[in-house]
């Protein structure tokens, strides 16, 4: 059952230019937010620390006592809830090295199928995981230590329990940062009054005034992220909306995403023709701009001009995009979107110019648009496998070849638009994995 409702960020401006006195006591308390960030990364970063990190109501108490509050001055407000972003990325570095042990022991010809599973039990359960990296005897439930001592009796656990720390020796990293370029807060932290907001300081009882582009006021805990150099803020606040139902959203559509063409259906409609031009005029004056402040680095040349113009490009670019994203949702009315899963970016091209176009290609702003406006829409949408989905013929299966975006089914003769191909071969496979799906759910 989809929910009532969903999360969406809103973003607020300041409306003038930030007196520099005010901006410095805002970037104060950015820069001790980093560094109370960075005292949490070291200290419970490591393998010693994992048992504290789940609800993190014991980091919390130590970090009270720690006197490290005191010593920097910083309010409550700030303090607690840089101590919890700072616990979130340690959780989120975790999870990205159990994913790549993960990973790394599923390719490993070297290890058997018993072995691969013990690896992936212990990198599942957390109380077998802490156990093994601290080098101490698993304890965990009846039913689920019996699972795991059934595992252990197959295999060499001492071997594996070594192998596995090494692992985790080499990829992991204690995280640390010197961007201090914004910090969250509280409700308590801020008011809004006289058309702006009021945020507190290091100060008591004194507020900074900024004031604000826009009326709507708000009472959650929000992110306020710093601009110096442009001498401005911009808030973002994560507010709940209800969900829309659309009776006449019924079709099922096949999709693709294109560096030049946006989005193409596997009926080949196509919507974004203009974001090659956009992408490129962008790149283009990037390097420009680029390779002129690198020839006069010596001469300190300003970044004020440079920074509000990339603004603006973005902002245009940015626009175009949802734009066209409404524009599809409202013409193709769909129930279900199947996309492949976008590849990671690759080295090596055509040419450094177009290299540079996709190193700037707005394929994450894309896809983080489409998955918000399609959850508002109670739009279901699914990755499918995207391994030689527009090299695989969509009517034979065969593999073809693609010649100036054409592509060509050597087997049955099939021609077409290769991104065509592509969305089609995504509905195919979208409608085998939902049909899959279906008949695993009859067996049970």
């Amino acid at each position: 059952m989809a929910p009532d409702t969903i999360c969406k960020t809103v973003h607020q401006y300041s409306k003038e230019p930030i007196p520099d006195e005010q901006m410095e006591k805002l970037i104060a308390i950015a820069k001790d937010c980093c560094t109370v960030k960075n005292y949490v990364y070291t200290r419970y970063g490591g393998k010693g620390s994992l048992s504290k990190l789940y609800p993190g109501y014991t980091v919390q108490n130590e970090m009270t006592k720690c006197g490290l509050r005191m010593q920097l001055g910083l309010p409550s407000v700030y303090f607690y809830l840089a101590v919890f972003d700072a616990l979130a990325d340690i959780k989120s570095q975790w999870t990205r090295t159990k994913a790549k042990v993960t990973e790394l022991a599923g390719k490993n010809e070297g290890l058997s199928e018993p072995e691969k599973h013990y690896l992936r039990f212990v990198l599942k359960v957390s109380g077998a995981f802490e156990a093994v990296l601290n080098e101490e005897p698993v304890h965990l439930d009846t039913e689920m230590q019996q699972q795991y001592e059934k595992l252990a009796r197959e295999i060499d656990k001492e071997h594996l329990n070594r192998y596995l720390c090494r692992q985790v020796r080499k990829y992991h990293k204690r995280q640390h940062t010197e961007m201090a370029e914004g910090f969250s807060l509280s409700f308590k932290a801020y008011r809004y009054k006289d058309h702006g907001i009021y945020l507190a300081t290091k100060e008591k009882r004194k507020r900074i005034f900024v004031p604000l582009t826009d009326h709507n006021q708000y009472d959650s805990q929000i992110y306020i992220k710093l601009f110096p150099e442009e001498k401005r803020l911009e808030i973002r606040v994560p507010v709940k909306v209800a969900v829309r139902v659309h009776d006449d959203y019924t079709r099922q559509i096949g999709m693709s995403v294109g560096l030049l063409t946006m989005l193409t259906t596997h009926e080949g409609h196509r919507y974004g023709e203009k974001l090659g031009e956009y992408q490129l005029e962008y790149s283009d004056w990037i390097r420009e701009q680029t390779r002129s402040y690198n020839h006069n680095r010596q001469n300190n040349p300003g970044r004020k001009k440079y920074h509000a113009r990339k603004r603006r490009y973005e902002e245009g670019l940015h626009s175009y995009i949802n734009q066209e994203l409404n524009r599809f949702l409202k013409t193709e009315k769909p129930e279900i979107i199947w996309i492949p899963k976008l590849p990671r970016p690759q080295a090596g091209g055509a040419s450094s110019r177009l290299n540079h176009m996709a190193a700037l290609w707005q394929r994450g702003y894309i896809r983080k648009r489409l998955l918000q406006k399609c959850q508002e829409q109670s739009i279901t949408i699914v990755e499918v496998f995207g391994r030689n989905v527009s090299r695989e013929c969509s009517y034979c299966g065969t593999m073809g070849k693609k010649e100036k975006g054409q592509f060509i089914c050597p087997s049955c003769g099939y021609q077409t638009d290769d991104r065509i191909n592509a969305a089609q071969n995504a509905r195919k496979r979208g409608i085998l994995l939902a049909n899959r799906d279906y008949n695993t759910e009859l067996e049970k």
